[in-house]
């Protein structure tokens, strides 16, 4: 096919624009791939490997053995949740503070705490952060990179300074949602594959440009720098994703969360999607989504709805009503906030957005970019 045709996924709606996205020979995206696999697997072993590594780590005296990064949301409640209470771990818990936090989220985290976990908030140096993000969305189109990067990093380094060598996060978002399949049948994520996939290979260059530009300290980015490989070595740092060991389910994960550690929804849904149990921990993430929608034509609802299609819970022909409504969602909800935290006009806010918006799949009409495609129909 040429690299110009655009198509999407003929199960869910992934689109042929997403990074490192791949299909089979019926057009099924490689999350859907993964879905069909997940059926018929015998998950047999990989819960013993579980129960292996656990028995390896599960302390006897009494210290955290394992470190579960969370937002106080869904995925990582049930994570952290099922480690304590199923397997009898004692995870310390640990959230990287956003920068604009909301607080629906604020309340949700509290609640996480509440119902019973050990916690950390890492809050990394603001005025430090806000250059990273500041950066992130003016030169990349990440307008939370800072973030992006300290949720590996300082994680990583919060789990090497108390000696905890287990860390768990939730799914691996490259086999579930779509792009790489690269670890998929692999419990372990080394720090080479972060870089290279997460941070798409751009770490150590944009941090070294930003040392020079903004003459930031080696000390201020101790948080978003990884370790040396030594120091992961020495510590014997395993980092894995939980959705290796067991099929991923994010509405299961939303039900436990909910009724075991407090969770809440927001009265409407969320900005760009149907939903409104999800990502409610920051508003930067509606930015985001809709960064990802002007450079990629997919935004937060057909991700949301590819999880509903993959579930059994919503026909493909449903899911392409809904993005329809949903998808192109200018982020009018949080604008004022934004030009504050980026000490932006409303032109140069928007200038920055044109910056990164597809011109082959966009097209401006009353100043806010149109699709010229139609969600689900294929174009050359």
């Amino acid at each position: 096919m040429s690299k110009n045709h655009v198509f999407w996924c003929s199960h869910c709606l992934n689109m042929s624009t997403r990074p490192r996205i791949t299909f089979d020979e019926r057009g099924w995206c490689n999350a859907c791939q993964w879905m069909e696999e997940k059926k018929t697997m015998d998950w047999a072993p990989r819960q013993q490997e579980l129960c292996d590594l656990l028995a390896q780590h599960r302390s006897k005296t009494g210290n955290f053995d394992c470190l579960v990064p969370v937002s106080g949301g869904k995925d990582g409640s049930y994570v952290a949740y099922t480690l304590k209470h199923k397997y009898k771990m004692n995870p310390l818990t640990v959230t990287i503070r956003p920068a604009l936090s909301l607080e629906i989220g604020d309340k949700n985290l509290s609640s996480f705490i509440q119902s019973g976990f050990n916690h950390i908030h890492v809050s990394t140096n603001p005025l430090i952060l806000k250059k990273l993000n500041h950066y992130g969305f003016l030169e990349q189109g990440f307008p939370y990179w800072g973030w992006l990067v300290a949720i590996s990093t300082a994680v990583i380094r919060t789990a090497l300074n108390f000696k905890i060598p287990l860390i768990f996060y939730g799914e691996d978002g490259e086999a579930e949602y779509g792009g790489s399949s690269e670890i998929k049948n692999r419990a372990s994520v080394d720090i080479n594959y972060m870089k290279r996939v997460y941070l798409e290979n751009g770490h150590e260059k944009v941090l070294n440009k930003l040392q020079y530009k903004n003459d930031i300290k080696e000390s201020d980015l101790l948080f978003f720098k990884f370790p040396e490989d030594h120091e992961v070595s020495l510590s014997g740092l395993f980092y894995t994703h939980w959705s290796y060991f067991e099929p991923w389910d994010s509405y299961r994960n939303y039900v436990l969360a909910k009724e075991k550690c407090g969770l809440a929804e927001k009265d409407e849904g969320n900005s760009g999607t149907f939903t409104n149990f999800a990502q409610n921990d920051q508003a930067l993430y509606a930015l985001h989504a809709y960064l990802m929608y002007l450079k990629f034509g997919f935004g937060r609802a057909t991700q949301d709805a590819g999880i509903e299609i993959r579930r059994g819970a919503m026909t493909r022909d449903q899911a392409i009503n809904l993005v329809k409504i949903y998808d192109n969602a200018y982020p009018h909800e949080f604008i004022e906030l934004y030009l504050d935290y980026y000490q932006m006009t409303k032109d140069e806010f928007d200038t920055v957005l044109d910056k990164f918006a597809n011109k082959s799949l966009f097209e401006k009409i009353d100043n806010i970019w149109q699709p010229k495609f139609k969600v689900g129909q294929a174009i050359i």
